[in-house]
C-alpha cells in the first residue's frame, strides 16, 4: 500500500481522534509536518509525478487551516481528491482512455474474450457516476456529522467503491456481457 493512501486512510478518523486530546493548532501543526514528510517521502520515491499531488493537497489545505482556523477546510480535502479521481474519469470517458479495461488487463491474468473487452470499454462511464456520487455524499458530509464525515471520508468510500466494483462485475457476468454477444 502507498504511503499517500495510508496517510488518506488514517487521515480523518485519526485528526477527529486528536482534536479530542490536544488544540486545533497543534492537531494541524502536526498533521502539516506529516503531510511535509509525505511530500517528501513521495518526492524522493517518484520525482516529479502525479504523486507529488495528493501530499500537496494535504499540504495546502491543512496551511490554509491553520490560519483561519478552520475544521471545514479540512473536511474539503477527501472531496477535492474524489474530485481529482473524478476528472481523471470523465477525461477517460470523453477521450476515450478506456482506464477500466487497462486497470482490468493488468491485474487479471486470463485473457479477456471480446465481449467482455466491449463490455470493459464503457467501464468508465459508470464510474464517472460511482465517483459523482461518492463526491457528492463526502461534500453533504462536510456539513453533517463529524464522525460520519471521518468514517466515510476513510473506510467508507473505500467500502463504497468496493460494493459498486462488485455490482460492475456481476452485471458484465450476467448481464451485459450476453448483450455484446449478440
Amino acid at each position: 500500500m502507498k504511503m499517500s493512501s495510508v496517510f488518506t486512510l488514517l487521515f480523518a478518523p485519526s485528526f477527529l481522534i486528536f482534536l479530542h486530546y490536544f488544540e486545533f493548532k497543534v492537531v494541524l501543526s502536526i498533521y502539516i509536518v506529516l503531510s511535509i514528510l509525505l511530500f517528501i517521502f513521495t518526492y524522493i520515491k517518484h520525482k516529479f509525478s502525479k504523486n507529488l499531488l495528493i501530499p500537496t493537497i494535504y499540504f495546502s489545505l491543512l496551511l490554509i487551516s491553520y490560519f483561519f482556523a478552520s475544521f471545514t477546510i479540512i473536511k474539503f480535502i477527501p472531496v477535492i481528491i474524489s474530485m481529482m479521481f473524478l476528472t481523471l474519469f470523465i477525461d477517460a470517458t470523453i477521450n476515450k482512455r478506456e482506464l477500466i479495461l487497462k486497470f482490468t488487463q493488468k491485474f487479471y491474468p486470463k485473457k479477456l474474450a471480446k465481449e467482455e473487452i466491449a463490455f470493459l470499454k464503457n467501464g468508465d462511464k459508470y464510474w464517472v457516476w460511482v465517483i459523482s456520487i461518492s463526491t457528492i455524499f463526502q461534500f453533504a458530509l462536510i456539513f453533517y456529522d463529524d464522525v460520519f464525515w471521518a468514517f466515510y471520508s476513510s473506510a467508507g468510500w473505500y467500502m463504497f467503491f468496493f460494493i459498486s466494483l462488485i455490482i460492475q462485475i456481476l452485471y458484465g457476468r450476467f448481464y451485459a456481457i450476453r448483450l455484446y454477444s449478440k
